[in-house]
């Protein structure tokens, strides 16, 4: 279904219970009025037959929202747990692999604690790269990724999720005119026109410095709630960065990706 889809019919439903709320609570008034009138306590009864129907009407209302909130949290645990350790796992070596500061490696990740990692994704803030060709060779990686960033916009529009949306939005967009300028200047670097254009060079580092506090955020997150799986993650980050990447040409794990976003979204 449709974001406006969905609005739309959201909408209705919302009306319908107004509706039917307002409609419970005089039903009530009128019991109490001629229970006061003619003091028959089994108008009383009645009359508080409506207000229970409305009191657990909100809290089945509550409870449900509850397991969906829960539902999509598990959601996007699982495709967080699938892109950062297959997925992306070429873009985050090659992001780290050109810092120039903070010099991050995954083996000093793997081996800090909670204090280092929040001193390092403080310090990612403000990132400093190489060399162009270097942040050349991790756009092009985001070029590849396409597929799972536009999986994962259309997870956000699914799931109403704001924030999600437009990050993939900035990330979509950028990687759209890197295309373009590709397509029609084969044979020059998208970095050399970034240098000449401060708005570009904005965005670039607006896209790299993200990716790399993105991922110290989430190995926070394991380090606090899934130890064991952020050593298995970093375990695999480590060795990967020791061994030849696949080439972002050759790389054919997005389909796998898309598959996985469908999936999801149909069980949405």
């Amino acid at each position: 279904m449709s974001s406006r889809r969905r609005s739309k019919a959201g909408t209705v439903l919302l009306s319908r219970r107004a509706a039917l709320i307002v409609s419970l609570l005089a039903l009530s008034g009128v019991l109490l009025y001629f229970y006061h009138r003619t003091q028959w306590d089994l108008l009383s009864n009645l009359a508080m037959i409506p207000l229970e129907l409305i009191v657990g009407a909100i809290l089945v209302e509550g409870y449900v929202a509850r397991k969906e909130q829960e539902k999509r949290a598990r959601q996007l645990m699982f495709i967080k747990s699938f892109i950062f350790r297959s997925e992306l796992r070429n873009l985050y070596l090659a992001n780290f692999a050109a810092l120039a500061q903070p010099a991050i490696t995954m083996s000093m990740i793997r081996r800090a604690n909670l204090e280092q990692l929040r001193a390092m994704r403080e310090a990612a803030a403000s990132p400093r790269y190489r060399s162009p060709e270097e942040m050349e060779t991790v756009i092009m990686e985001y070029v590849a990724a396409y597929p799972v960033f536009y999986g994962f916009m259309e997870w956000a529009i699914a799931n109403d999720s704001d924030a999600i949306l437009a990050e993939m939005v900035f990330v979509l967009h950028f990687i759209q005119d890197v295309k373009v300028f590709k397509r029609m200047n084969p044979d020059r670097l998208y970095m050399h026109q970034a240098q000449q254009h401060p708005q570009l060079m904005g965005k670039v580092m607006r896209l790299l410095g993200t990716g790399i506090v993105k991922f110290l955020d989430y190995a926070i997150e394991l380090n606090v709630n899934q130890p064991t799986t952020f050593d298995d993650l970093l375990a695999d980050y480590e060795a990967a960065s020791r061994s030849p990447a696949l080439p972002p040409e050759q790389d054919t794990s997005s389909a796998a990706g898309h598959t996985l976003f469908q999936a999801l979204m149909r069980n949405s």
